[in-house]
């Protein structure tokens, strides 16, 4: 082909979010964002990427293992995932097909490449077809190859891909730590390998004794090297004190290096009760959980690693101890995050099934994912309603849960259901029950029923709210963000969470969801364009009720007013606190509208006229003033600013969210701005995608320019290479506003 006129684009992409919202009536289009993809809009749904590089026998730049290889080398092709049907070809050799938009899948090509030193000599092309015609759920799911795409470089002589096995066992004061290594030999020769292996609790300090270990390898085989570490005093990981571990590996024969690979471990122990719900390291811990899909708004599914980072933060600081992966396998850099900050995570299949396609992918799932300490459950799928209460769903079931104790027997393995039946297909082979929504079914009777059987809440809630507006407003597709309605199938934040928290048999529960998505646009369809069922909205901004679960979710003080104050003369406000204080005063200028006991699990509200002003809670524990908390009528907006938790960047694709506020004379931000906004941006960045949770925006998420969504919007760049990058931002009749971002080298 002449890809001359071809786009250069950077991984990882989707074009779909590219793509202007209509107006069709459509299911699938509605579910999926109003975006025109899909089977009756061909004309969108297929898209074709290349890349041409050389290669020579020099050695290529470190790959993401940093492994090492001698000059007769293996190289690999691999895809951490592309929505959706993915076919590649590499130098017109087609090396295949992958049809699951959310599942890794690789190819060996050392025998399709083309090597040599001279220019042309070593030029290769691949070629990828995307075909997002087909989709795997009732959600935004996106289009192209929207993940990371790696060439690895290995020694004939190597560690097999998701070849290390780490398991620990706590007992006492100590732990004895397994690592199962499979090595591979693709050569001609038997070969005598040596496995070194290290056990290190930071950079400099080694928790264990080395460990070497020597095996003959035949040629074109693998065999498996099992070593065994004691640790003394291990730190135990758990979401407050996620400690983790690092194996440090390398293979060597005849005194020389072949491979070399690190890999991340958390020791702790992990066990299910029926009475008492989920047992981490010998004590209970309740599960205070989100479900989330894999988006954003601006990029869509292409997600950057820090951008997901910076969602997980958010999720930790709101008081969540958990993430529920919704409802496919998730990248690798998800879960790192969930490591390193301490989320527990329900990792979990897209469809449940036995035949060889998508076993292959349940198989993949648990042996790419297996030694994160963060997963504590695997799912074998989510509302599978046509199977998982059959008979023939009891037999897959059961497939699933053998499958997944053989790849893992440390993890107990769950499905998240809709229990229309007391205990039907599914639910009589899972280790936990995943039970969605306390409305749907009698879970109280179902566990009167299987009494031995634990159970986790895997989703709930589904309440819908509109950041910023406090009336349902069916035309513009907003509702009201007090949380005061749910689906049928759902319930609301006070009444459900009480019910989960109140029972010490429920493990613990999943929000659905932590932030709002493309798609699934309920209670309404058009001019909606996403959900409103997000504790946060499509950027991140905290919806009210996120302060009600971080209220009863987390340790620290919490005390929040709603609504804003700025309304007209005559007005009869509800005015609402969520807080877990003993009591809350509200003031309206200083004089007293009563004050309040705050049940657990609870909020206090008054009624109050509006007088212009300032609207004051008072926080009260053992009778003393404890937090004080306002909110102020505001002027007219006469400022732009900007800010962000990121002011440095590291090298190249890095990124910063950077939010964007409308201000008046005393810095207080404006809630209902809703000025146009205009960015500019010089130096060593790009804006990948703009934002502002309004879920019936029709503006488009790659641009220069939108409007405020009640006095807020974001902005996310991306480096390019070192120096500053400047972003400023312009409207009328408001002061601009800069913000600089230093990147490193």
């Amino acid at each position: 082909f002449d890809d001359s006129g071809w786009r250069q684009i950077d991984l990882p992409h989707d074009w779909a979010i590219e793509l202007p919202t209509e107006n069709i009536d459509e299911r699938e289009f509605c579910e999926h964002g109003f975006r025109a993809i899909g089977p009756a809009h061909p004309q969108n749904s297929v898209g074709w990427y290349r890349r041409v590089f050389s290669l020579s026998p020099s050695p290529l730049p470190p790959s993401r293992s940093t492994r090492r290889g001698s000059e007769e080398s293996r190289y690999v092709l691999e895809f951490d995932g592309a929505f959706r049907e993915a076919i590649v070809w590499l130098n017109g050799h087609r090396l295949g097909r992958h049809e699951s938009g959310y599942t890794p899948f690789r190819y060996d090509i050392t025998d399709q490449l083309n090597y040599g030193d001279k220019v042309g000599e070593g030029e290769n092309v691949i070629a990828v077809r995307v075909d997002a015609t087909g989709y795997e759920g009732w959600w935004y799911e996106g289009a192209g190859i929207n993940r990371h795409v790696w060439l690895l470089k290995t020694s004939p002589l190597h560690i097999a891909h998701d070849g290390v096995i780490v398991r620990s066992d706590v007992k006492g004061n100590r732990a004895v730590v397994t690592v199962r290594t499979t090595v591979v030999n693709d050569s001609d020769d038997a070969v005598d390998a040596q496995l070194s292996s290290t056990i290190f609790e930071n950079p400099k300090k080694s928790a264990a004794k080395p460990q070497a270990e020597k095996k003959r390898i035949a040629p074109w085989s693998s065999a498996e090297i099992v070593q065994k570490f004691v640790v003394a005093k291990p730190k135990l990981w758990s979401p407050d004190a996620p400690d983790l571990y690092q194996l440090t590996q390398t293979l060597n024969t005849k005194n020389k290096t072949q491979d070399a690979l690190n890999t991340t471990f958390g020791i702790r122990t992990i066990k299910w009760d029926a009475k008492r719900g989920v047992i981490l390291n010998g004590q209970p811990i309740k599960i205070k959980g989100t479900c989330n899909h894999h988006q954003h708004a601006g990029v869509g599914t292409a997600v950057p690693d820090e951008l997901q980072r910076w969602r997980l933060r958010k999720l930790k600081e709101l008081g969540s101890n958990a993430y529920r992966c919704s409802h496919y396998m998730v990248p690798t850099e998800t879960l790192d995050e969930c490591d390193r900050l301490g989320l527990l995570v329900m990792a979990e299949s897209r469809l449940a099934d036995t035949s060889p396609q998508f076993l292959d992918d349940f198989k993949a799932m648990i042996r790419r994912d297996r030694n994160h300490p963060s997963i504590i459950l695997w799912s074998i799928g989510n509302e599978e309603h046509t199977v998982q209460w059959s008979i023939a769903g009891e037999r897959i079931g059961k497939t699933l849960r053998r499958v997944a104790h053989q790849l893992d027997p440390t993890r107990g393995v769950t499905c998240a259901m809709h229990d229309r039946g007391l205990g039907e297909g599914f639910a009589n082979v899972v280790d936990v029950h995943g039970w969605n929504y306390i409305a749907v079914g009698d879970i109280e009777k179902y566990h009167q029923l299987k009494p031995n059987q634990p159970i986790v809440s895997s989703e709930e809630g589904s309440t819908v709210c509109t950041r910023g507006e406090y009336a349902d407003d069916k035309e513009r597709g907003y509702v009201s963000a007090y949380g005061l309605r749910a689906p049928k199938w759902g319930s609301l934040a006070e009444k459900w969470w009480p019910f989960v928290a109140e029972r010490a048999w429920i493990a613990g529960g999943f929000v659905w969801t932590g932030f709002d998505y493309y798609g699934e646009p309920i209670p309404y369809k058009w001019p909606c364009t996403a959900s409103h069922f997000g504790l946060m909205d499509l950027c991140g901004f905290p919806k009210d009720l996120y302060w009600y679960f971080k209220a009863w979710w987390g340790d620290e003080p919490v005390l929040h007013l709603l609504p804003h104050w700025n309304w007209n003369a005559g007005q009869t406000i509800d005015v609402w606190a969520f807080s877990n204080h003993d009591e809350v005063e509200l003031l309206l200028n200083d004089e007293s509208r009563g004050r309040q006991s705050v049940s657990r699990n609870g909020h206090v509200e008054w009624k109050v006229d509006f007088a212009p002003g300032e609207l004051r809670a008072v926080g009260y524990r053992n009778g003393k003033r404890a937090q004080t908390t306002f909110i102020s009528t505001t002027g007219d907006a006469t400022k732009l600013n900007l800010a962000t938790d990121r002011l440095r960047l590291r090298g190249t694709n890095d990124v910063a969210c950077v939010s964007v506020s409308a201000l008046d004379k005393q810095n207080r931000i404006h809630p209902n701005a809703d000025h146009l906004i205009n960015f500019t941006i010089t130096g060593p960045g790009k804006i990948i995608g703009v934002g502002n949770g309004d879920p019936s925006s029709h503006e488009p998420d790659h641009g220069s320019q939108l409007l405020l969504f009640h006095g807020l919007a974001q902005v996310i760049i991306q480096s390019t290479g070192a120096g500053v990058i400047e972003l400023c931002a312009a409207a009328e009749n408001l002061a601009p506003a800069k913000i600089a971002l230093r990147v490193a080298r």
